[in-house]
């Protein structure tokens, strides 16, 4: 019996240990990813402001296109995206440190200059970016420096939208597509929440609505489903929209030079042409007419869409987020009234549809949902998701992500790079 005891002292030995260890890590990380989030977040929201205060600087948005090549330039990061923080986490690649200063200063850029881009891009990388060399600081395993670039993209996404339960999930979902490392779970939700936190205090608002669902019924049920089809469809031409859009460009232009200036001139266009800055930035205005007020005009999903194709292709950072949240609401508001289903109420059911359409992760979507638009219709939402993650098939916004089994079965279909995956 002693010899039992002392046995499980041991285990229990470990297991407090490991958990001190990624309590300790996660608070310092999501502490970190808290203050820097707060700082990204007053300084989108002020360059923002500058520019509806001061029009004329839509002008220089190609300029400031030729200034974001050369920082990447600059830095050594041409190219990464997103997109390495994924693979990171997959196959321990790394992450450099410098694509923390580049995101933040391109993105900032970006919106000063009314590039058609959210936050979350940058988010995912910068977190990713802190957390990864957090480890390394620490001297960290291999293991270990993967689950600290999770942590980091887990902290950071809370600090910036104010949502820890489904940054913490959306972190773990992303990746690969069917499988979660649960070890992951605990550091993930501690670092979101610390991160969420810290904001909060700095005097970030987390973003919430307000938004009635309709009472519980099969038939609204019905609806609503319908509408999550529309939704799922919709999500696969927003993320074949911008893969194509960036292939073309990167083809018929090469130079990143002249591919900047060139479709940044041509974004600028069509704004002046619309004779509205609504699709410009992240258009987080327009998404809670949407959403609180059920108020859009019947082509903006469209718009929105087109200006962040451009803005992607041309190579303005960002991120396709917050973008989607835009296309859903946009299309949710004016289709739902065809199915019966309430206007603002409807957007908030589009932008869940094909946000979770375009990420692939079901269980985040939900949880964004709760957090978004509170807890009274939450049954919708969470047949929103399943619908719109079956729907979606294997498009995304992630060409790095891996589907790792079969949406209609349970099958497994292996480590395919997610746009390749079609089984």
């Amino acid at each position: 019996m002693g010899k039992r005891l002392r046995a499980l002292a041991g285990i229990w030995q470990v297991y407090l240990w490991a958990m001190g260890k990624w309590l300790a890590v996660a608070l310092v990380t999501g502490a970190l990813c808290g203050v820097v989030g707060t700082v990204f977040h007053v300084g989108v929201h002020r360059v923002t402001q500058l520019r509806a205060a001061q029009p004329w600087l839509l002008y220089t948005l190609p300029l400031l296109g030729l200034v974001i090549v050369g920082l990447y330039k600059l830095l050594g990061t041409e190219g990464q995206s997103t997109n390495d923080i994924l693979s990171e986490i997959q196959t321990g690649r790394g992450v450099s440190l410098a694509l923390l200063p580049a995101i933040f200063c391109a993105t900032l850029l970006t919106h000063l200059g009314g590039g058609s881009v959210g936050r979350e891009g940058a988010a995912l990388q910068m977190g990713g970016a802190i957390g990864y060399q957090s480890g390394r600081l620490l001297g960290l395993d291999d293991s270990d420096l993967r689950t600290m670039t999770t942590v980091g993209m887990a902290a950071f996404f809370a600090a910036l939208f104010g949502t820890p339960l489904a940054a913490a999930v959306f972190a773990l979902e992303i990746t690969e597509v069917g499988r979660i490392y649960f070890a992951q779970l605990l550091p993930c939700l501690v670092a979101a929440l610390t991160a969420s936190g810290v904001a909060l205090t700095l005097g970030v608002e987390a973003t919430a609505f307000a938004v009635e669902a309709p009472p519980l019924g099969v038939g609204m049920l019905a609806r609503v489903a319908a509408l999550a089809v529309l939704g799922a469809l919709l999500s696969v031409v927003f993320c074949e929209a911008i893969h194509a859009a960036e292939k073309l460009f990167a083809a018929r232009l090469p130079n990143p030079w002249l591919r900047v200036s060139v479709v940044g001139a041509a974004v600028v266009a069509l704004t002046l042409l619309l004779g509205t800055t609504d699709y410009n930035g992240a258009g987080m205005d327009v998404i809670a007419r949407a959403v609180e007020r059920g108020e859009a005009v019947p082509a903006a999903f469209a718009l929105k869409l087109l200006f962040t194709a451009l803005s992607l292709a041309a190579g303005y950072k960002g991120g396709e987020v917050v973008p989607s949240f835009f296309v859903g609401a946009a299309f949710g508001c004016v289709a739902a009234p065809l199915l019966g289903v309430p206007a603002a109420f409807g957007a908030a059911v589009g932008l869940i549809a094909v946000f979770c359409g375009a990420v692939n992760c079901p269980l985040a979507s939900t949880f964004l949902a709760l957090e978004l638009f509170g807890d009274t219709g939450i049954a919708y939402f969470a047949l929103t998701c399943a619908i719109s993650f079956v729907l979606s098939g294997y498009s995304g916004i992630y060409s790095s992500q891996l589907i790792l089994y079969n949406k209609l079965k349970t099958d497994y279909t292996g480590n395919a790079p997610l746009r390749r995956n079609t089984k």
